[in-house]
């Protein structure tokens, strides 16, 4: 996933990977150099979802202005996701 407006300098990775904990969603969160965020996730589909909807607003003071979704193929490493991390 890719989320794009004002999402760098808020907290944004942090609370992400708060709400991605929460929900049990394995992966990771990074900063981009073109002033988005990239996420990696993979866990159940309904909390994955539930990921999805929240990074739609993000935390408070962000400004999310489009959020990027791409499904990776199974075997990009995905299965072996533990936690949830801050890159």
């Amino acid at each position: 996933m890719i989320v794009r407006g004002r999402v760098q300098g808020v907290g944004f990775r942090a609370a992400t990977a708060y709400e991605a904990r929460r929900l049990a969603v394995h992966g990771w969160v990074r900063n981009r150099m073109e002033g988005d965020v990239e996420i990696l996730c993979t866990g159940d589909l309904a909390a994955v979802d539930a990921l999805l909807a929240w990074l739609g607003e993000g935390p408070r003071g962000a400004r999310v202005t489009g959020l990027d979704v791409d499904d990776a193929p199974t075997g990009v490493g995905l299965e072996n996701l533990d936690g949830f991390t801050i890159r």
